[in-house]
């Protein structure tokens, strides 16, 4: 039995909200997109903080590192700014992309930086100095999505191309490519036991792989468009995925069955547009998600 209260809405976004990140400090999130800042919101309090940092060009990427105090922006302009919390202002500027930047994540492991741009390379930083240390090229189109395995021995990149390619993190070669969606790969998520690999695409479909051999385990007819967004719950085994179709679907992740779908036509005071981003805030367990309505939609599930 799963409950869904009535969403926390958070409005103050004058354009499409594309991403959402959440915070070192516990209750703290940020969001951004098509508009002129990233904005800092309090879940404690449900109410806006501030306009953390203003940006010259859409923000399709936010990245909270986790064991030093910056959030990573990449804007559309190609740049990624780095901000840092005790200084309160952005203090490394990183250039080498001239595409947009559609993702950002950190292999602590390694202490590097990982930034997968428009233009089909996928650069890595040190995350002591956030100087490059080389870059890659893994398409000839976007890469549109970064993921990294719990055990930080496994790199996944989705692609426009519909590829997801397979790389490992230690020496970042190429172990496989996966061809089975049909559509732009938009999201990835490894389960937190590292058994399986999500994939969603622009068809549609979520794909659950063996991460043993990346043979394809499930195959999901999840949602009518585009699946923008995976997340998995901090404690408790389930995920949530989010959709172009406006929806945000519930999921076991033990026997990856629909359990609860969340939209307007369900009687939810839920998004009227494209759910682009969501996360599982890893300190409340809030879900959280944003949309091309300008909103932010904070929601307590509870799982019985």
């Amino acid at each position: 039995m799963i409950s869904v209260n009535t969403p926390i809405t958070l409005s103050g976004h004058q354009n499409p909200v594309f991403t959402v990140e959440s915070s070192q400090k516990p209750g703290i999130i940020f969001t951004a997109g098509n508009d002129k800042g990233v904005v800092e919101w309090s879940l404690k309090r449900n109410e806006f903080i501030k306009v953390l940092q203003p940006v010259k060009t859409s923000v399709y990427s936010l990245h909270a590192l986790e064991t030093l105090p910056f959030l990573l922006i990449g804007e559309r302009s190609g740049q990624v700014s780095a901000f840092n919390f005790q200084e309160q202002k952005v203090t490394n500027v990183l250039t080498h992309h001239k595409l947009p930047i559609f993702d950002i994540k950190s292999a602590n492991a390694k202490n590097e930086l990982l930034i997968a741009s428009e233009d089909g390379t996928l650069s890595v930083w040190s995350l002591s100095d956030f100087k490059l240390l080389y870059s890659f090229r893994a398409s000839n189109e976007t890469i549109r999505v970064i993921a990294i395995s719990p055990d930080q021995k496994l790199l996944a990149l989705g692609c426009k191309d519909s590829r997801v390619l397979i790389y490992n993190l230690e020496d970042y070669s190429l172990i496989t490519e996966i061809t089975d969606h049909t559509l732009p790969v938009y999201s990835l998520q490894f389960s937190p036991d590292g058994l399986y690999l999500l994939t969603g695409s622009r068809d549609a479909q979520i794909k659950v792989w063996s991460t043993s051999d990346f043979s394809l385990y499930k195959n999901i007819p999840a949602h009518l468009f585009a699946v923008y967004g995976l997340t998995f719950h901090p404690s408790k085994p389930y995920f949530a995925s989010g959709s172009r179709d406006k929806s945000i679907k519930i999921w076991s992740s033990e026997d990856f069955e629909l359990k609860k779908t969340i939209n307007m036509e369900k009687g939810f005071d839920s998004h009227r547009l494209s759910v682009n981003k969501l996360i599982w805030d890893v300190h409340t367990e809030q879900l959280v998600t944003v949309s091309d309505d300008k909103l932010v939609k904070v929601w307590n599930i509870t799982f019985e």
